[in-house]
């Protein structure tokens, strides 16, 4: 997840993430490696089938704090430049 132009542009959370999935705006997901898996597999399986590339390296606090939010999150897209 990298800063550029003043601020990350992206969504957090499962539903936000699936949605920006299924509209065709993410352009990268990152799901947290240590989520339950019942909630992240239906959006993984989402993105293989969208060509969308996936990182699974962040936990959820982590994935919360690059998403510069206050609290852990199981996934967050990095949408696409408009």
């Amino acid at each position: 997840m990298e800063d550029t132009h003043g601020g990350w542009q992206g969504v957090t959370g499962l539903r936000q993430t699936q949605k920006a999935v299924a509209k065709g705006l993410a352009a990268r997901v990152y799901l947290a490696c240590d989520a339950d898996p019942a909630l992240t597999e239906p959006l993984l399986h989402l993105c293989r089938s969208a060509g969308i590339p996936v990182e699974q390296k962040l936990t959820m606090s982590r994935l919360g704090q690059a998403c510069r939010i206050k609290v852990g999150c199981a996934a967050a897209a990095e949408l696409k430049p408009l």
